[in-house]
């Protein structure tokens, strides 16, 4: 029997702890106050535990057990996305239903939080002496940035050896870079188009998008009829400021695009092929010509794959239209062998053919680590004592702490790829006893990583 074992006699009370951490709302992009109470929570539940706490300026902190040999660190989050439409249970608590977990940030990344909490309980309930310093190390703003763990590592050392439960098992021995871009004009230039509103988060396909529009009513009535020669779902509501066409689609991470509908790009694909560059505006057109329905970048130039870590991805996350002002947002996920650089500058060269500005907001390097390293493995034996074969190597386009650790650490879990858990969708879930599978594998790897050699 392996150690993870162990971890199975504390399922009730991970249970209840986790419903706890569920009802609170952690949106990062939404409310700094209760990121905040999250990490609290799970600090105080820590002491209680009797394991010793640190809180880095209310952005991040850790849970310790030991203090000699090396450091090792596991690193989960406890903000989360926006909850967005059409969940069939309550977002933002847990839900036992047909053999499976719900709740926003049971995978992503709350769960894995609450199941570091207990490896570390369990290996203090069990008097073993470890041979290094094991911390889990939790933070708040994850889905908007990572200046949380910024901010940690400017007064903690990076750990020897380290994990982050935030991706899918086997391994993630690469990353692909993630640049998220800003364009922008300081106008709303459209004579037909005052406003359009879509997404809530730039690195999640938008579910939903409203426009609103100027037209007559003999235009809204060809409007109503011309929108079923164009994929998407579209509703019309006269208002007294205009008319508000209504787009609906399906969320998904900005990481795997194509597997979501976009309802801003089908909105604005509809637009363009019903009124001119002149009606819709710059930015409108803009979409249109330059980043259209692909998930691939192609008509930005940017459609590249390499042998390591596969294709580059492209979402458009949000827009937000006015009469003083227009942006949008894109999330570009590179290949691990590609140049950052060099994609921004074929983006700046696509947007100021329409007078368009562009800002970074945030941007990642790409993380590769050697399949060779002592990193890998070690997690690989621990998978394989609980699950009895190696685990696969991959590549993903998402982006974790992993990238934060100096090449010494990478993904590793929660979830199983048999598993649908609608990452940054609606219903958001795990399944019950892949769960706690998972918990097996984190206390076995943990204990690894507190009793070996490093």
């Amino acid at each position: 029997m392996s150690f993870g074992e162990n971890i199975l006699q504390y399922k009730d009370d991970i249970l209840r702890d986790l419903k706890t951490l569920l009802e609170i709302r952690s949106v990062s992009s939404e409310s700094e106050e209760n990121c905040v109470r999250a990490l609290d929570f799970v600090l105080k539940r820590a002491e209680e535990m009797g394991l010793e706490t640190k809180n880095t300026d209310n952005i991040a902190g850790h849970v310790q057990l030991g203090s000699s040999g090396k450091l090792c660190g596991v690193l989960t989050h406890l903000d989360v996305v926006p909850a967005g439409k059409n969940w069939t249970v309550e977002p933002f608590t847990l839900t036992r239903k047909d053999g499976r977990l719900f709740g926003r940030g049971i995978d992503d990344d709350k769960g894995a939080s609450i199941i570091d909490l207990y490896c570390l309980k369990a290996l203090k309930d069990s008097g073993i002496e470890g041979k290094n310093t094991l911390r889990a190390i939790f933070g708040t703003d994850e889905e908007i940035g990572m200046t949380d763990m910024e901010t940690y590592f400017k007064s903690e050392p990076l750990p020897d050896l380290s994990f982050t439960p935030d991706s899918d098992y086997g391994i993630c021995f690469a990353e692909k870079g993630i640049l998220q871009i800003k364009i922008y004009s300081d106008r709303n230039d459209g004579t037909v188009l005052s406003a359009i509103k879509a997404g809530d988060a730039v690195n999640a396909v938008p579910d939903e998008a409203k426009a609103l529009l100027y037209v007559s009513e003999s235009e809204t009535n060809h409007l109503k009829a011309a929108s079923k020669k164009y994929d998407g779902k579209f509703n019309f509501i006269d208002t007294i400021d205009g008319l508000v066409i209504e787009s609906f689609g399906k969320a998904s991470h900005a990481c795997e695009p194509e597997k979501g509908f976009n309802a801003a790009l089908a909105l604005t694909e509809f637009l363009n092929g019903e009124f001119s560059e002149e009606e819709v505006g710059s930015l409108c057109d803009f979409i249109g010509f330059a980043v259209r329905r692909e998930t691939d970048g192609t008509s930005l130039g940017l459609k590249m794959r390499d042998y390591v870590s596969g294709d580059l991805s492209c979402n458009l996350g949000k827009i937000r239209l006015n009469d003083n002002s227009a942006y949008l947002t894109l999330d570009i996920r590179y290949p691990v062998t590609m140049s950052g650089k060099s994609i921004l500058a074929r983006v700046e060269k696509s947007a100021e053919l329409r007078d368009l500005k562009v800002e970074v907001i945030h941007h990642a390097e790409p993380l590769y680590l050697p399949k060779e390293s002592r990193t890998i493995e070690l997690l690989s034996s621990a998978y394989e004592s609980v699950i009895g074969e190696k685990p696969e190597l991959y590549s993903t386009g998402g982006g974790t702490y992993a990238r934060m650790l100096g090449g010494k650490g990478v993904a590793f879990g929660p979830a199983f790829k048999d598993d649908n858990v609608n990452m940054h969708n609606a219903d958001e879930s795990i399944d019950e006893e892949k769960f706690f599978l998972h918990a097996k594998i984190c206390l076995e790897t943990m204990y690894r990583m507190y009793t070996e050699e490093i």
